[in-house]
C-alpha cells in the first residue's frame, strides 16, 4: 500500500493578467509526493518553478486545477485557502536571517505562541538537528555561508510544516560547500521526516537530494520520475539532453534505424575501427580520464572519453559507440 499523499496538483495552471491580457506561466500541471519524500523541480530560469512555489504556499492564485496538502485542498479557482492556513514552510535564497537577531532567536521565531520553556527545548533541539549545537548565541554575520543555511533551514522546520518548501537553496554558496551541503541537507530533512520540494537550476543538486524529480520547460512538467528513470528513459529529446550530457544524433552514422538516437560521452571511446570520425576541438581533465570535445563529419559535436593519454587539439580520431540500453526518438 502506498504512503498517504502529503502533496498533490492536479491540472494546475498558473499565470498573469486578466481578460485579454492573461498570459499563462505554467499548464497542465501534475505531480504528488508521498509523506517523507524530497520532490524537486528541475530547469532553467523562466520555465516556471518558482511559481509553482508561489501558489503552493499561496502567494499566487491557481486559475485552473487543484493542489492539495494533506488530503486538504488548498486551492483551486474558485477558493484559495490564505498561506497561514496551510502549514507549509518556505526556505528563501537569502535565507532572509533576521541580522539583529541572534541564532536561537530566529529559529525560533514563528514559535513565539509557545511557552518559553517548550520554545527554547525546541530551539534547541533543531539546532542540535542541523548541526549547530553551541552555536545559539552567534548572529548571522558571524556564521558562514554554509552556518547561515542551516539555521535557515531550522527556522523553516521548527513549526514542523506539513511541507515544506526550497527555493534554490544553494544558489548562494561555492560549488564545494553545494555538493557537501546537498548530502547533508538531504539527511537532515531524511531524518525529520519532512515532505519537501524544492527547485532549482542544477541536476547535480536535484540528484543528491531528491527521491523525485520533474523536468520543467515553458511552463510545462515533462517527466517526473526518479533520477535513474530520468538518465535512462527520458521521455522527450528535451528531457534527454538536459539530463547528463548527451547529444541527439542521426541515426544513421551509428548504423541505426530511428532517426536518432541519443550520445552520451561514457557511450563513446576511442577505436580505430570506430564508426564515427570527428575532430578532437578540445580537452579537460574531468578525474580520472580526459573528456574531449568532438566535432563530427557532418557539424554536431559529442563529448567522448578519451583516457589517460588523449590525442591532441586538431587531430582526428576514430570513435566507437557502445551503449547497452540506447535511447531513441523518432
Amino acid at each position: 500500500m502506498n504512503a498517504p499523499l502529503q502533496l498533490q496538483l492536479q491540472g494546475v495552471e498558473l499565470g498573469y493578467g486578466h481578460g485579454r491580457g492573461y498570459q499563462p506561466v505554467v499548464q497542465g500541471l501534475d505531480l504528488t509526493l508521498e509523506r517523507g519524500q524530497i520532490g524537486c523541480l528541475l530547469g532553467a530560469s523562466g520555465c516556471g518553478k518558482t511559481t509553482v512555489l508561489r501558489a503552493i504556499s499561496g502567494f499566487e492564485p491557481v486559475h485552473h486545477g487543484q493542489i492539495h496538502i494533506a488530503g486538504t485542498r488548498v486551492a483551486d479557482a474558485q477558493q484559495q485557502l490564505p498561506p497561514e492556513q496551510r502549514r507549509v514552510g518556505l526556505m528563501f535564497q537569502d535565507y532572509a536571517l533576521f541580522p539583529h537577531l541572534d541564532v536561537a532567536a530566529n529559529v525560533g521565531f514563528g514559535l513565539r505562541r509557545l511557552p518559553a520553556r517548550q520554545r527554547s527545548a525546541r530551539v534547541e533541539g533543531l539546532l542540535e538537528q542541523v548541526g549547530l549545537a553551541g552555536y545559539a548565541r552567534r548572529y548571522p554575520h558571524e556564521l558562514s555561508g554554509g552556518q547561515q543555511q542551516r539555521v535557515a533551514l531550522a527556522r523553516a522546520l521548527a513549526p514542523a510544516p506539513q511541507l515544506l518548501l526550497l527555493d534554490e537553496p544553494f544558489s548562494n554558496l561555492d560549488t564545494d560547500t553545494r555538493q557537501r551541503l546537498a548530502a547533508e541537507l538531504q539527511q537532515v530533512l531524511k531524518a525529520a521526516g519532512t515532505t519537501v520540494l524544492m527547485v532549482t537550476h542544477d541536476q547535480s543538486e536535484a540528484f543528491a537530494i531528491a527521491d523525485r524529480i520533474g523536468v520543467m520547460a515553458q511552463g510545462h512538467l515533462l517527466q517526473w520520475g526518479d533520477a535513474q528513470q530520468l538518465y535512462q528513459h527520458p521521455a522527450s529529446p528535451y528531457v534527454a539532453q538536459f539530463i547528463g550530457r548527451g547529444q541527439l544524433l542521426p541515426a544513421a552514422l551509428l548504423g541505426q534505424g530511428p532517426d536518432r538516437v541519443l550520445v552520451r560521452p561514457e557511450h563513446l571511446q576511442l577505436a580505430e575501427d570506430g564508426l564515427l570520425v570527428a575532430m578532437v576541438e578540445g580537452v579537460h581533465f574531468r578525474g580520472p580520464d580526459y573528456v574531449g570535445r568532438l566535432r563530427l563529419a557532418d557539424g554536431n559535436h559529442v563529448e567522448a572519453l578519451l583516457g589517460l593519454q588523449p590525442p591532441a587539439v586538431g587531430s582526428t580520431v576514430r570513435l566507437a559507440w557502445n551503449d547497452p540500453a540506447p535511447v531513441f526518438f523518432d
